[in-house]
């Protein structure tokens, strides 16, 4: 084997798994996402000021439900997209809700908040994980797509880009009115 032949072999297999890492990354995470048809949970949690809440709270609204932690990397690498699409879809009556598990809560979440220069995402609370749990989460973070009618008609598991083109006009879709039917 040439030189150069013998070079690119020792290279080529260390380029690969690079060239899978990269792919991954620039997947916007629609793939993965999971449409389904059936109750929200009925699962409570509190705002910022301590003040009991769950999702029949913002009934006639789209949700868009992100259980999330400071502590969890793919948490907080989608936090910035989830900031962008709640901007994005805030006249239509699409609400997006980071409920936050940090046992800190308040402080962690408003510091962590302001460490990232999200301005659009409300400070939600599940401190115990208790929503987290009742929602069925089985790793963080997991994002529920929740219609007008109350409904969860999607599920999305890990990290996603949210204010990607594909996933915006998912959340539009499966939060609209009527999607259940």
């Amino acid at each position: 084997m040439r030189r150069r032949q013998m070079g690119l072999a020792l290279v080529a297999p260390a380029i690969l798994p690079a060239q899978a890492a990269l792919a991954q990354h620039t997947q916007t995470g629609i793939e993965r996402l999971r449409e389904d048809s059936r109750p929200a949970p009925a699962v409570q949690f509190t705002d910022a000021e301590g003040k009991p809440h769950s999702f029949t709270d913002f009934a006639g609204q789209g949700l868009v439900v992100n259980f999330w932690a400071t502590w969890c990397p793919p948490c907080v690498a989608e936090m910035p997209a989830l900031d962008r699409l709640a901007g994005i879809v805030a006249e239509e009556r699409i609400q997006v809700l980071a409920l936050s598990s940090d046992r800190g809560g308040r402080e962690v979440v408003e510091a962590f908040y302001a460490r990232l220069g999200l301005q659009r995402l409300a400070i939600w609370l599940d401190p115990r994980g208790a929503a987290t749990r009742g929602a069925g989460a089985r790793g963080l973070p997991t994002t529920l797509l929740i219609d007008r009618d109350g409904m969860e008609r999607g599920r999305l598991t890990g990290e996603a880009v949210w204010d990607a083109p594909p996933l915006v006009e998912a959340v539009r879709r499966l939060t609209s009115p009527g999607a259940a039917g």
